[in-house]
């Protein structure tokens, strides 16, 4: 069977990221540039390799001023280390759902990885278009990949979270 080709449609797809703030509420923030790609011999993406990278310099928390914190030095130090990147293989878990498991690589680190997908099914848009819906999700720790800043404040709380969750709602489309 041939390989197939499919690619990030970025207008009907979002990459976001919770943090615990205070660890007592939870900052939602997004990556608005990002591109990547699945190539599959499958029509059900069992196997398939899939490859994404997300600008960190398009970090958006909906605050300016944390996220120029967020793109210097303390975290994501986005002048030298300016995409976040994955790369791995899908493979079925259930009837929708999937693992996929790869290297991920923020600010120059490298670990394996593994995230829940859900697929979310295929269809034809008004234009032709095939494409198919994923929503992927994992959790990492921030510090095992240099983004070590940290505070307390006077009452003892912490002010950024270790953990954070990783959220994509993805649509490809057949090349």
């Amino acid at each position: 069977m041939a390989t197939s080709t499919w690619v990030i449609d970025p207008t009907h797809s979002e990459i976001q990221f919770k943090v615990k703030h205070l660890v007592i509420s939870t900052v939602t923030g997004a990556f608005k540039t990002f591109e990547g790609s699945v190539e599959t011999e499958n029509e059900d993406f069992d196997g398939a390799t899939v490859s994404f990278s997300a600008d960190t310099n398009s970090i958006d928390t909906n605050q300016a001023q944390r996220d120029e914190h967020l793109k210097s030095g303390d975290f994501f130090e986005s002048a030298k280390y300016p995409k976040i990147s994955f790369t791995g293989k899908l493979a079925k878990a259930g009837s929708d759902t999937y693992t996929l498991k790869g290297d991920l690589t923020i600010k120059g680190t490298t670990k394996p990885f593994e995230f829940a997908v859900e697929y979310g099914g295929n269809m034809t848009d008004f234009y032709g278009n095939n494409k198919s819906g994923f929503e992927v999700s994992g959790k990492i720790n921030r510090k095992e990949f240099g983004l070590e800043w940290s505070a307390v404040t006077e009452a003892g709380g912490v002010v950024v979270g270790d953990d954070v969750k990783l959220i994509a709602n993805i649509q490809i489309v057949k090349q």
